[in-house]
């Protein structure tokens, strides 16, 4: 038996997460002839018969699910190598893109930037602000090195650092609801007010809905400040991060609507980039000076949130 190579293991691993030849080749960015060749080679090489090609699409068989399993280590040893090796070949980065989430407190997270940037005068910092799931689209489409927003933590591409929580709550201004609120008021009884949602930002990923009452009027914003504004103005009601409304629920001018079946909810605020891609030595700097950085930064959001309302003159 001769050696088989590692090229040859890589297009086999493609074709069966792929599903097909053609599908492994567009991944892998080689011709369908190559990795075809590239799995018959090593079928032929180790005298196995590793894949089904009876059937419409390829199907692994015994021998071959057995062989993929051992080998799954040894692939994933060689991707971490290679990123490994591309860090290392890299200078600073002349610029890094970081995208802002709408559920970020937008001035502790441009003042800690701020701050790490003001250190690297080399780089320069192009700012993104997304919403919904544009976020995590520019982070998985390799168009930003890190984001602040909310990420699925079981999605195995992407590294996280938990900045803080920030609580969402159905607000509406005095008045836009018959008083007193019933802490059992029911989504479909707010049907026929204006329901002010976020403009989703994300291209071609599914669109996410957060609190959306199906059949209800809706007002499409851009961003919180806007939609606050809006709610504020008593053009229609929707859910509003605590950080940015504090003052207005204490004095009044808004009204929480939350209950049984409004119960609002608690999002993770993370920093997140993809730990499957090689990132230069000021992307590693910035990320260890977020984990750093996150225990104080939560205490000094929730000693914000403790400062007492100033009395008006």
């Amino acid at each position: 038996m001769n050696d088989f190579t590692l090229h040859d293991l890589q297009c086999f691993d493609a074709v069966v997460r792929a599903g097909g030849f053609q599908a492994a080749a567009a991944e892998l960015h080689r011709s369908h002839p190559a990795v075809f060749a590239a799995v018959a080679r090593l079928e032929r090489q180790l005298g196995l018969y590793l894949l089904d090609r009876s059937g419409y699409r390829v199907r692994l068989t015994p021998e071959g699910r057995a062989l993929l399993r051992r080998s799954q280590p040894l692939l994933r040893e060689s991707e971490a190598l290679r990123a490994h090796a591309a860090q290392l070949a890299m200078g600073e980065e002349s610029e890094l893109d970081v995208v802002i989430g709408d559920i970020c407190p937008r001035e502790q997270t441009l003042a800690l930037l701020s701050r790490f940037f003001a250190t690297c005068p080399g780089t320069r910092l192009n700012l993104h602000f997304e919403t919904v799931g544009g976020p995590v689209e520019r982070l998985l489409d390799g168009e930003a090195d890190l984001i602040f927003h909310r990420v699925d933590k079981t999605d195995a591409r992407l590294d996280w650092i938990d900045l803080c929580k920030v609580k969402f709550v159905p607000v509406a201004a005095p008045g836009l609801i018959e008083e007193p609120v019933s802490r059992t008021l029911r989504p479909e009884q707010l049907r026929d007010l204006t329901q002010c949602v976020m403009r989703d930002t994300a291209r071609h990923t599914p669109m996410l809905d957060y609190f959306v009452i199906d059949g209800a009027r809706q007002c499409t914003v851009a961003d919180q400040s806007m939609k606050k504004e809006i709610i504020l103005q008593g053009l229609g009601w929707g859910h509003l991060p605590t950080f940015l409304i504090e003052t207005e629920l204490r004095d009044g001018r808004l009204r929480s609507i939350a209950g049984r079946y409004l119960p609002g909810s608690i999002e993770d605020m993370v920093a997140a980039r993809r730990q499957d891609r090689p990132h230069g030595p000021v992307a590693q700097r910035l990320w260890r000076y977020l984990r750093e950085q996150a225990g104080p930064w939560r205490k000094t959001l929730a000693a914000t949130k403790r400062r007492p309302l100033r009395k008006r003159l």
